[in-house]
């Protein structure tokens, strides 16, 4: 090879190196993952019921996502009121709207306040479960407990069934929201049933552990 062609050779390669180094410098970093769905269907204690805009529970595990930045978008398809059989009527279309990755169950409560059947709601409780499950969804189930002037048994039926539902379809399961709160008259609202907003951040905590391990936190 004479040297003409020799330093050709080199220089087009030079070229072309440069135009692959431009080319890489200019191509757009890849986008971030497509967020993932996290539904909330829950009753006054998921929905904000006396508190600011953005302050409860759900509004702070949105922002705990972010900071971690962890791919999901927060669903809150919570209403005051709400009982099983009501969520159970509304899930089919949140799955199917929604598709989320996971579904937050929290309802129970009002079941227990208006002395409705403890078999219906546990039945309600296991098909909203199933439901979720079946649409492919990983599911947290956030039970409750009721105030002793219910009666021991009544209270003791009442909180077991959702570690029955929990351990019959193999799904996460906090054994009681209110932990740390229930007895502490200072962190409810006047009617004293609904926390207040010094109280969401740590609703949130005894949420986070079980549900920090279905959205892949470290």
């Amino acid at each position: 090879m004479s040297e003409k062609t020799r330093r050709r050779l080199l220089g087009l390669i030079a070229s072309v190196i440069g135009a692959t180094m431009v080319a890489t410098r200019s191509r757009p970093a890849l986008a971030d993952p497509m967020p993932k769905k996290l539904l909330v269907l829950g009753d006054s204690l998921s929905a904000e019921y006396g508190l600011a805009r953005g302050s409860g529970w759900v509004a702070l595990l949105s922002k705990r996502l972010v900071e971690k930045r962890l791919p999901y978008d927060v669903i809150n398809a919570s209403i005051s009121g709400e009982t099983t059989a009501g969520g159970q009527t509304r899930l089919a279309q949140l799955l199917e709207r929604h598709q989320p990755a996971v579904v937050v169950i929290e309802l129970g409560g009002n079941d227990a306040l208006r002395g409705l059947p403890l078999a219906s709601t546990e039945d309600n409780l296991r098909a909203m479960v199933k439901a979720s499950k079946k649409g492919g969804a990983q599911t947290l189930l956030l039970g409750m407990m009721m105030p002793p002037n219910y009666g021991r048994a009544y209270g003791e039926q009442f909180a077991s069934s959702f570690k029955r539902v929990a351990d019959s379809e193999k799904v996460a399961l906090v054994p009681f929201f209110l932990a740390g709160i229930g007895d502490r008259a200072e962190l409810f609202q006047a009617d004293r049933i609904h926390p207040t907003e010094q109280a969401q951040p740590l609703m949130l905590d005894n949420v986070w552990p079980a549900l920090s391990k279905l959205v892949g936190a470290k």
